[in-house]
């Protein structure tokens, strides 16, 4: 099947760059696992995808009763190669607002308020509550998580800070802070600085205004290795390098499928596709509502101004504007600085900006990487104060494949026009924020719960009506 790098119906690149964190986990013993071995003829479940989605999903169902063994991952790179690991650590939550969203690294983060009058105007408010309260739940679950399993990610509870750098934008996310409010929103894990006391608190002298709230940080490639590694030891089979490139009913068995690859060909009962930007490839009926869109993060070696005891202890979203951002952690174990940006620049060349409707990984942009690190020095003057010791400053610039969807939320639950098939994709982003109550809720719908019984909020489930809707224009675009 050609692959066209310019939609979503396209395999993964198979040239891509190494993100940060896969430069820091390349002895991962999975890494290829089951590169040259022929797929099994039959299996009880295939997932399609070994991201965090895909592992999550795995874990659940061996948790929900599933037999490990019954259970195929499919793979079309190596393990966990895609969004999950190539992030900038954000399950940020408050970071990704579908109407401007940046590749951010290793911070879980809760959308404390500022995306519910986007949400609200497509889904309505009470829909709006339950999207943001979703993403509390999701810092709640994975730090449960990490503790219960001893996961070493690297995980790190703290705060973050959502900093107003102009005037207008402290308006609007005041604003929004009312509209939250009023329609019946907690604000009560939520601090507000303004004025000198902004500035002192983020170390941002150019800061008008900033609102504190829960975050965490983590590895998401040491995360993503983790569910891998823990249902493969079960007895669940991960064959990499090996993508599903077409699924068709079986005609010798009609309740099952056909997923054909290049080392044979699966007939299973259950299907998930958890493969986000491009997950139209084997559902295309999902073309015209989920975009793939390039993004991009940086690591950068601390100066001593940003070393040692001055190390950051928070992890930041830097707004100039609902769509122009950066966004900042700091690794506490090395120090890294992990730098993102927003996919929206003013400041971009038509070129640059035009190029990130793409599922191209392999390489980062440069005018992209100086347009972060200059407005970086801007924004934090005691970094670039220092004259960089050689090993100092930029250390790596990496891309990665988001999937926006057009009304903003993902795509989760039972296809029913293909019995026996399941989507969980189309994360806008917000995968970090997302996961962790999405994958578990489509391996309670394959085991046979109902919608009601995941807790999801209803605008998260997948179905015709919905893309009739969106076809129909009832629901309204983000595009």
């Amino acid at each position: 099947m050609a692959s066209n790098i310019e939609t979503s119906r396209s395999l993964p690149n198979s040239t891509p760059c190494l993100s940060y964190w896969q430069r820091t986990t390349r002895a991962y013993p999975n890494l290829d696992a089951n590169i040259n071995t022929t797929v099994p003829s039959t299996s009880k479940y295939v997932v399609v995808g070994s991201g965090i989605s895909g592992g999550l999903t795995a874990f659940s169902l061996i948790e929900g009763g599933a037999k490990p063994e019954d259970i195929v991952i499919l793979e079309a790179r190596e393990a966990a190669s895609g969004a999950s690991s190539r992030n900038a650590g954000h399950v940020r939550p408050g970071l990704w607002t579908s109407i401007g969203v940046i590749m951010s690294g290793s911070n879980l983060e809760i959308d404390a308020f500022r995306g519910f009058s986007a949400y609200a105007k497509v889904h309505g408010e009470q829909q709006a509550l339950k999207i943001i309260q979703d993403e509390r739940l999701v810092l709640e679950r994975v730090d449960a998580f990490v503790k219960k399993y001893n996961v070493e990610c690297d995980f790190n509870l703290t705060t973050t800070f959502d900093v107003c750098m102009t005037p207008e934008f402290a308006a609007y996310e005041a604003e929004s802070l009312e509209a939250f409010k009023k329609a019946g929103g907690d604000t009560s894990h939520i601090t507000f600085y303004e004025g000198d006391q902004a500035k002192e608190k983020t170390r941002v002298p150019g800061a008008v205004a900033a609102y504190e709230w829960p975050a965490g940080s983590s590895h998401p490639a040491k995360l993503a290795q983790f569910l891998l590694q823990a249902v493969i030891s079960k007895g669940t089979k991960l064959f990499t390098f090996c993508p599903a490139t077409e699924i068709e009913r079986s005609d010798a068995t009609p309740e099952t499928w056909k997923v054909y690859t290049p080392r044979g060909i699966i007939e299973a009962e259950k299907i998930i596709h958890c493969t986000n930007a491009h997950a139209a490839l084997l559902l295309p009926q999902l073309e015209a509502y989920i975009r793939p869109n390039r993004a991009q993060a940086h690591s950068l070696v601390p100066v001593p101004a940003f070393s040692g005891q001055r190390a950051l202890q928070h992890t930041f979203s830097l707004r100039f504007s609902l769509l122009h951002f950066y966004s900042l952690i700091q690794r506490k174990g090395d120090g890294t600085l992990v730098l993102g940006v927003s996919r929206s620049n003013p400041t971009m060349s038509p070129e640059t900006a035009a190029g990130r409707f793409s599922t191209d990984d392999s390489r980062y942009n440069d005018e992209i990487a100086q347009d972060a690190l200059r407005t970086f020095g801007k924004m934090f003057p005691a970094y670039s104060s220092h004259a960089a010791m050689h090993g100092e400053g930029l250390d790596h610039a990496w891309t990665g494949i988001i999937a926006m969807t057009t009304d903003s939320v993902p795509f989760v639950g039972a296809i029913d026009s293909l019995p026996g098939q399941y989507v969980c994709a189309g994360f806008n982003g917000h995968g970090m924020a997302r996961i962790f109550t999405c994958a578990p809720a489509v391996a309670q719908l394959v085991l046979g719960k109902t919608w009601g019984e995941t807790g999801l909020p209803e605008c998260f489930q997948f179905s015709d009506e919905r893309l009739s809707r969106l076809s129909n224009g009832e629901l309204p675009s983000i595009w």
